[in-house]
């Protein structure tokens, strides 16, 4: 039965998702985090919907067999096509990305011209449109598919002339729209945001959901009474709290990338096989 010392579960298709975990370490300091990245099988963007659901529900049986008290959708592809999938299977709280993005996008806004890039998935789900347009039913948005940016990420090649070659080629159409806001569908995409904003200009509002993502978890948490202890059971503010990370494959690759932009807060990634 998950206490308020339970850890979070957090997953996605592979390492973008710890842009996520980042947010989750800085507003959240006395969680525990367990966070699985599925790169035996990443990227999901491609693949079809009934593919993603299944994959997140071994993923999801998984984190639950470790007594998390929520699951967070880090990945976003996930999110549109199996969140209702995995709120409907697990009794205990789970949390996708797309609604917190787009709650955040319609707020950074000021002209209501959005663009929403992400993976294939994402893209053709409609997810973020829909979000959007509960919110803001008058914005005008443009979504575009980028499959080629969750490769160069999971590869490290943020900052590339290939990778700006090929972001300049994708950005294109979101220039000559003029958004304002440029939401970044994919936990991926964040790790390129110094080269997508040089691209766009300081005029557009980058958006990723990491922010809105660990706020929304923080206030369901609060709501159930199982926000973890600041003092008592061992976990204190001022000790460091124990994160736990798991791939499916290639765990020196995640560590090596995962440290660029978590630092100490990763020590070791265990291997855990699914399917």
């Amino acid at each position: 039965m998950s206490t308020p010392s339970s850890p979070i579960g957090i997953f996605d298709s592979g390492i973008g998702g710890l842009t996520v975990v980042r947010e989750f370490i800085r507003q959240l300091p006395d969680e525990r985090i367990i966070y699985f990245g599925d790169t035996a099988r990443v990227p999901y963007g491609p693949k079809s919907p009934d593919t993603v659901r299944r994959y997140s529900l071994e993923i999801g049986h998984f984190l639950r067999s470790q007594d998390v008290k929520a699951i967070v959708v880090a990945c976003n592809t996930a999110t549109a096509h199996a969140l209702p999938t995995l709120q409907r299977e697990f009794p205990l709280p789970v949390i996708g990305v797309v609604e917190p993005g787009a709650r955040a996008a319609v707020a950074a806004s000021r002209r209501g011209e959005l663009g929403v890039i992400g993976t294939a998935g994402t893209i053709g789900s409609g997810a973020y449109e829909r979000a959007i347009k509960e919110i803001a039913p008058n914005a005008h948005i443009l979504a575009r598919a980028c499959p080629l940016f969750v490769p160069l990420v999971e590869e490290g090649w943020l900052d590339t002339e290939p990778t700006r070659l090929i972001a300049r080629e994708y950005l294109a159409p979101m220039k000559a729209a003029a958004v304002d806001t440029l939401v970044l569908g994919c936990t991926h995409y964040p790790l390129l945001k110094p080269l997508l904003a040089e691209l766009l200009g300081s005029d557009v509002a980058l958006i990723d959901s990491a922010h809105e993502t660990a706020a929304e978890t923080a206030r369901v948490l609060r709501a159930r009474d199982l926000l973890a202890p600041t003092n008592g059971d061992g976990w204190r503010r001022d000790a460091p709290v124990a994160h736990r990370f798991v791939a499916s494959d290639a765990p020196d690759h995640f560590l090596r990338l995962g440290q660029r932009f978590l630092g100490s807060a990763i020590a070791c990634v265990e291997t855990v096989t699914l399917g």
